[in-house]
């Protein structure tokens, strides 16, 4: 049980979250080069590609924060150090971009935009008030920490959601996101190069987690943000539940979450055949049961919706990933299909290894533009 954080100042109010689709695909799409000078540090036949193209993408990005966040040291700077509450839409955008960079960028870009991030944690050290110890941004042992929440994350959604890694795949895929934290400065020796050797590194740090107050509130904004187009809100509490439900039970515990009730197979694979019109039984875990919804039956500010367009053949290669997160983000592109369309793109987030996703794509183009 955490002491009480006394000493905390009240914190600024939160900017509403309008835009959220809009600047998240912009930041996706400009890590995605039009005409690389190399592969970068994975290429196309990684399996880091293929996870990163995969419709669960959005579920594994939710989830890793809610991870992430647990590390009281990793969260206080965040808190301490970031404009969070004032542009929270802008702070996930530049995450976006940057893991976008990584993954896809030419390996001059992916280095650039690493050195950038060296630079600014270089400057971001503080108190956690909560456990009264100090912390760096630069210290590597944070920096696997926000490393391995993001990588098992994206294993776990896939996992559950998409078309599941073989163990040699899932391997494959630690082994190869390792320079992602040799960019930022982790040391080689540190990082986990298999799902066995990862599951081992979260049980050793799992001691000095816990949900800290910055930790609650902020994750309790990032699960039901204010502002967003009401069709954008309905798609976004489909991720935000499954991101709930991919959660292991020890960390749905530290932030007071309900154990979620089981994702149906069968369900599933009903609603994600495109053109099924089903609704799919809706899993509702924690979030809307312990509180965390405020406001209830609230209009959400309305912007501008459209798709995401994707001329390059590379940006092709990932535009089902795209597609999931800001299914109508670009400038021009007009809304598809209404209600029935909609229904499809929710069902194909929903439910238990969707039928929908084949290899980090969809099984039809259509179920997801």
């Amino acid at each position: 049980m955490s002491p009480p954080d006394a000493d905390r100042q009240p914190a600024a109010p939160y900017a509403t979250a309008a835009g959220l689709v809009e600047r998240s695909a912009a930041a996706y799409a400009s890590g995605v080069p039009e005409a690389p000078a190399d592969d970068g540090f994975f290429g196309p036949a990684s399996v880091t590609w293929r996870i990163s193209a995969d419709l669960a993408g959005p579920v594994g990005g939710l989830r890793a924060l809610l991870m992430q966040a647990l590390h009281p040291l990793a969260m206080a700077g965040v808190d301490q150090h970031s404009d969070w509450r004032q542009d929270p839409v802008g702070r996930l955008a530049a995450t976006s971009a940057y893991v976008t960079t990584i993954s896809f960028g030419e390996r001059a870009a992916a280095e650039r935009a690493a050195a950038r991030v060296r630079r600014i944690h270089d400057h971001v050290a503080g108190t956690d008030p909560v456990t009264g110890r100090r912390y760096a941004a630069s210290d590597p042992a944070l920096l696997l920490w926000v490393h391995a929440a993001l990588v098992e994350s994206a294993i776990a959604a896939r996992q559950e959601l998409g078309t599941p890694l073989s163990p040699g795949d899932a391997d494959r895929y630690v082994a190869e996101m390792a320079v992602a934290a040799e960019l930022v400065g982790v040391p080689t020796a540190l990082i986990p190069a298999s799902v066995a050797g990862l599951s081992r590194y979260i049980d050793s740090v799992r001691p000095e987690l816990r949900c800290t107050p910055a930790a609650s509130e902020s994750m309790a904004y990032l699960l039901d943000p204010p502002g967003l187009d009401d069709d954008i809100a309905e798609i976004w509490q489909d991720v935000r539940d499954a991101a709930i439900v991919t959660l292991p039970d020890w960390a749905r515990e530290m932030y007071g979450y309900p154990a979620p009730p089981a994702l149906t197979t069968s369900a599933s694979r009903a609603c994600s055949r495109p053109g099924s019109g089903s609704h799919c039984g809706r899993a509702r875990p924690g979030p809307g049961e312990a509180g965390t919804r405020r406001g209830g039956d609230r209009r959400r500010g309305r912007g501008p919706g459209h798709g995401l367009a994707a001329d390059a053949p590379r940006a092709a290669a990932v535009a089902p990933r795209a597609a999931a997160v800001a299914p109508w983000a670009a400038a021009g592109a007009p809304r598809a299909g209404g209600a029935r369309a909609c229904r499809a793109r929710r069902c194909a987030l929903r439910g238990q290894r969707a039928a929908a996703v084949r290899g980090g794509r969809p099984e039809q183009a259509g179920a997801a533009s």
